[in-house]
């Protein structure tokens, strides 16, 4: 099959790697790429050895496909541009800045019969997918995204910027079950928006999970727990790694000295990968109609509807 014939709107610190990887895909023939700033298009364009187009429509015209890695205040704008015209769309998240916005692209997308893939890159992260396997009945998640400031992603709140991702992780994990209440405070700190929060949602099934999200931080920290009656989860997305401890089946009768007589300590490992790299490969093949999309704009939505009601409980609070 002939390469699909993709182009980058948005090249800057992510839209950046989106070109890079793109331009070496075997099954895609990165066509061009566009930003408003047009010397950094010209050189990333320059870069990946493709071309920079100065006007978005001239792009559109000629692409099947395209990623969309542009603030969050222009993805429903740029996502409609690509969607009216029946191009496929992988859209960074958070899907949109709005509910209203997110429908108008779901809409969109369904009305031409086309693509709409959302951007929630930790899907593909390695201990993510070494863990899928142990999975069974999550009753509770923990979860801590501690980040240091950056100017870049400021244009939103860290529900938007940082927490979304855990919040995505969290509904896919646990089977997409209804919230039923969500509880929150987090506070500004170095922008207008917020910071830095904390948020306690909990599921219709019982389920309970605590959020915390920091975009103010010394340190770089990613890292989900979950417990099941099964056994615990512990994962550093970090690092790709994590471990499954759960109870032996052939532990002995008589009382136990130590943990490692009752618990057995499982490593979770999955092949060395880029997870951005994959996602991007894994749009390219539902382009394609080898794959389905691996988070829906309906996904995405529901990433995004939790998110602006952590951000409502804060406000109520």
């Amino acid at each position: 099959m002939r390469p699909v014939p993709i182009g980058v709107i948005g090249v800057g610190a992510l839209g950046q790697h989106h070109a890079r990887h793109l331009a070496a895909f075997a099954e895609a023939k990165l066509v061009g790429v566009h930003d408003i700033d047009h010397a950094r298009g010209e050189r990333i364009a320059a870069g990946v050895g493709t071309r920079f187009f100065s006007d978005v429509e001239r792009l559109l015209a000629e692409v099947e496909a395209v990623t969309v890695a542009v603030p969050t205040a222009v993805h429903g704008s740029v996502g409609l541009a690509a969607l009216d015209r029946g191009r496929a769309v992988l859209m960074e998240k958070p899907l949109a800045g709005s509910l209203a916005e997110a429908d108008a692209l779901i809409d969109a997308a369904s009305r031409q019969g086309t693509l709409l893939q959302v951007g929630h890159v930790e899907r593909f992260n390695r201990a993510v997918r070494a863990a899928r396997p142990y999975l069974t009945d999550p009753r509770y998640f923990e979860s801590t995204r501690l980040a240091p400031f950056q100017p870049r992603g400021t244009d939103v709140a860290v529900l938007l910027d940082l927490m979304i991702h855990d919040l995505d992780l969290i509904l896919h994990l646990g089977g997409g079950a209804a919230v039923t209440e969500v509880r929150a405070s987090g506070v500004p700190v170095l922008t207008p928006l917020i910071d830095i929060a904390n948020a306690r949602v909990e599921f219709a099934t019982g389920a309970v999970a605590n959020i915390t999200a920091s975009r103010v931080a010394r340190e770089r920290v990613r890292k989900l727990r979950v417990f099941q009656t099964s056994g615990y989860l512990s994962l550093d997305l970090a690092a790709g790694s994590g471990v499954f401890m759960r109870l032996k089946e052939d532990r002995a009768a008589a009382a136990p000295t130590s943990l490692a007589d009752i618990v057995e300590v499982i490593p979770l490992t999955a092949p060395e990968s880029d997870a951005l790299g994959d996602e991007l490969a894994s749009f390219v093949r539902s382009v394609r109609g080898r794959d389905q999309a691996v988070v829906t704009g309906a996904e995405g939505r529901a990433a995004l509807a939790l998110a602006l009601r952590v951000g409502e409980a804060i406000a109520a609070g």
